[in-house]
């Protein structure tokens, strides 16, 4: 198992129903790791379980060998960034001092020069500048998705966890969103990984080191894309017909049809 993060026996259950059941993976630096499954299938729940949101019935999590459960919930915010699939709208504030509640893990007694000169970074990164001083509760989805994630970029942990952290943005920011954050995971003077709950199998392709299938509560595969698109795996988790070819070095998926119902 990699000491960068480690996952092992990990279960989750609401009463009366199992979510996830026995979780085993590892997670080296500088990996991004795609999971994928059908609604429900405890995609959400895995993120919150890593962040301490919520309490596993069972398992361990250790982080930097670091027992994640154990840390203090400050701990836990200096080495994990979270982004949730929707964040509220009615933030009273500008996107600068949105983006600068990234950097509260670190902060002692005041906000120095070095935390706004990275929050400006962050900004300028994901090219949200030019609305940093615009009200957060009036952008549109898109930009609200992106300012949120400039925030958990200004975190500056070493996992980020980021649930479909491109469900509201248009085409061309969904790839440019993607290529940032692959950007950043791949930067060695840095070492960080990303966990990235999605929907987008051809996205996840493309991007990932790793990809996660769970289904029923499992994981059904774990591993490079190749080995886990198959055309096999994608009928039976997702019960649709694929088309998996190779395309400049790149798995591309396309979705044909749904599977009929013996």
């Amino acid at each position: 198992m990699s000491d960068f993060l480690a996952v092992h026996d990990l279960s989750f259950s609401w009463p009366g129903r199992t979510v996830l059941e026995d979780l085993n993976f590892d997670v080296g630096p500088n990996q991004l790791v795609s999971v994928l499954g059908v609604n429900g299938a405890g995609k959400t729940t895995l993120l919150k379980c890593i962040n301490r949101i919520l309490s596993p019935s069972s398992g361990s999590i250790h982080l930097l060998s670091s027992d994640v459960l154990g840390m203090t919930i400050m701990d836990v915010a200096r080495q994990v960034a979270y982004v949730p699939q929707s964040v509220g709208t009615n933030f009273p504030m500008n996107v600068f001092d949105v983006v600068l509640l990234g950097r509260r893990p670190h902060l002692q007694w005041f906000v120095g020069d070095g935390d706004r000169d990275k929050v400006s970074e962050c900004l300028h990164f994901l090219g949200i500048h030019d609305f940093a001083f615009r009200r957060y509760d009036q952008l549109s989805g898109g930009e609200r998705q992106r300012v949120v994630l400039a925030k958990a970029l200004a975190q500056e942990p070493k996992l980020y966890l980021l649930d479909e952290p491109t469900s509201d943005l248009d085409l061309k920011h969904q790839i440019t969103t993607m290529e940032k954050i692959r950007s950043v995971v791949g930067d060695r003077t840095a070492p960080s990984s990303a966990i990235i709950a999605i929907h987008d199998i051809d996205v996840a392709a493309r991007f990932s080191d790793k990809i996660m299938l769970l289904h029923d509560g499992k994981i059904r595969a774990y591993g490079p894309p190749k080995e886990v698109l198959t055309v096999e795996l994608i009928a039976e988790v997702f019960g649709v017909e694929a088309e998996v070819r190779e395309d400049s070095g790149s798995l591309r998926i396309t979705i044909q049809a749904a599977l009929k119902n013996d």
